[in-house]
């Protein structure tokens, strides 16, 4: 099938086509019969939300440096281009050379959250691709699973032929290369075979080599390898050193989630959050040399055209250099309209030096995440902030020009109390009078919340999901409270949402079942409330 004749005929119809167009500037293009392994990096969302994952494009780097190797991306289409492409017959295909993921030899999705699951489904079934392992044949790709959901892959267990567990800079690469020596062998035998191969790599899951029995009661009775080859504990891959940083990145032709040139600053966090998943799963931490982000910053700026940089960890403000290199980065593009961003600020280290270099600048906004509206149950949770922390961080915030600070909280954690929940009122109208003493009515504090997820591999990972009605209440008091009123703006996540979360995230394998089933009756995009 001639797929661009096919998008030809359609794209036209459809919301936002360059979706779906692909070649866009610095993406790769290679030539398909002169590599030994084909990959195609999978996102269960959107373009514009899969183009903006940085794990994505550290791996679309990586593979596309080795010769004998080629990378290339597929997003899940939105509903008006999946009834297009059903009813025109054209399978899913990457963007790079528009050819069907069926042609590939591993399709490799990066799972950073559950409520997208179903939409893995979808991709593989509008791929041609049994979503069931066992149902695929000998010829189909290697469907592989990577990214924070393979910390409790089970629930995935039914359509993965592996899962990569920990981070993927260097176990992808000896994957893909044990999989060309695989292609390469004489009578290279059936795919089991090379699951067994695989599963001796370090941090590979093979969830077929496994077998679970249960107790009376249901709950995991045990795990037992099949094969030889299976480990019974699979330890993450850990990278000792952060990897060059990708600095041709993807520019897209519509505007993407975070449409800014973005770099990694660091990556793990030492505060020892007990709610917080990434700050378990990417320890250690890891810095980049400040030498190393001003070099690639500036390949960066040259290589896209962006006029924004966005300086990236899960607490960009504990990089032990970040005001000499703030200093040095604002120094260097000064007469440039250039705007420098850190989206991950941690209010008790965050100096009025560091919000007046980043003043200096266009604006690009100031998140804090108290968590919690309470010292003691920010205690709780080892959040290391206190309220003079957050009210000392607002005056060096709005007195050095912002206007507006947004603070994301929780509602729903352990030992939480509505005088808890009454105490983030208390807490968001302070940093507002702090505000309007600088900024008068221009001050403006926006306040998201969350409901606490119980994560795999967390302390709270055996906590309970307070209760719906529980979770309604607490979110009726904040609405009632800050809802439309003068100078703050509110949002919340779905209750409902957060128990099927929940429900997955710790779920075991027989969560396939239900996964399945949701899809065939329809789910897809979970996640969104369009």
């Amino acid at each position: 099938m001639d797929i661009t004749a096919a998008l030809e005929r359609i794209l036209p119809k459809v919301r936002r086509p360059a979706r779906y167009t692909g070649r866009e500037w610095n993406s790769i293009v290679k030539d398909w019969d002169q590599v030994t392994v084909k990959v195609a990096l999978a996102y269960p969302d959107i373009y514009e939300v899969g183009l903006s994952n940085l794990g994505l494009m550290i791996l679309y780097d990586i593979l596309n440096r080795e010769d004998d190797i080629l990378a290339e991306r597929v997003y899940a289409p939105w509903v008006d281009m999946e009834e297009a492409m059903r009813q025109a017959g054209i399978p899913l295909f990457s963007l790079e050379s528009r050819r069907p993921l069926a042609d590939f030899d591993i399709v490799g999705f990066s799972l950073p959250y559950e409520l997208n699951y179903s939409n893995v489904l979808n991709m593989l079934d509008l791929a041609g691709i049994p979503p069931l392992a066992p149902e695929r044949g000998g010829d189909a790709p290697l469907i592989i699973g990577g990214g924070s959901g393979t910390y409790n892959p089970e629930p995935l267990a039914d359509f993965f032929d592996l899962f990569v567990i920990g981070e993927g800079e260097e176990v992808l690469l000896e994957l893909v290369r044990a999989c060309g020596e695989w292609k390469r062998g004489e009578g290279r035998g059936e795919r089991k075979e090379f699951l067994r191969r695989a599963a001796l790599i370090d941090g590979i899951y093979v969830p077929s080599l496994y077998d679970v029995s249960y107790h009376p009661d249901g709950t995991v009775a045990s795990i037992e390898p099949l094969a030889p080859e299976a480990r019974p504990t699979i330890t993450k891959r850990i990278v000792a050193t952060l990897p060059p940083a990708p600095t041709r990145l993807i520019v897209p032709y519509i505007e993407a989630v975070h449409d800014r040139g973005m770099i990694e600053i660091q990556r793990g966090c030492t505060q020892g959050c007990r709610f917080c998943q990434a700050g378990v799963i990417y320890r250690p931490l890891r810095e980049r040399p400040p030498e190393e982000v001003l070099t690639s910053v500036d390949e960066i700026l040259k290589s896209t055209g962006y006029d924004e940089i966005a300086l990236l960890s899960l607490s960009s403000t504990d990089y032990s250099q970040i005001e000499p290199l703030m200093r040095e980065l604002t120094s260097c593009y000064r007469d440039q309209p250039i705007a420098l961003s850190l989206p991950s600020l941690r209010t008790d280290s965050f100096s009025v030096e560091l919000a007046k270099m980043l003043q200096e600048r266009r604006k690009a906004g100031l998140t804090f995440a108290p968590e919690a509206g309470s010292q003691r149950l920010r205690d709780v949770i080892n959040k290391k902030v206190t309220e003079k922390d957050l009210l000392d961080t607002a005056e060096a915030a709005y007195s050095s020009g912002w206007h507006r600070i947004k603070l994301y909280f929780m509602v729903g954690l352990p030992m939480e109390t509505m005088e808890d929940v009454a105490a983030i009122v208390d807490l968001v109208k302070k940093v507002l009078a702090v505000g309007r003493q600088h900024q008068g009515g221009k001050a403006r504090v926006s306040v998201s919340v969350a409901t606490f997820i119980p994560k795999p591999q967390t302390p709270f990972q055996w906590m309970p999901l307070l209760d719906e009605a529980s979770l309604e209440e607490r979110l009726a008091l904040l609405r009632k409270s800050l809802r439309g009123k003068k100078g703050f703006r509110f949002s919340w996540h779905d209750p409902q949402s957060s128990l099927l979360e929940a429900a997955i995230s710790r779920g075991d394998r027989r969560l396939g079942r239900v996964i399945h089933r949701a899809w065939q009756l329809g789910a897809r995009f979970d996640a969104w409330n369009e």
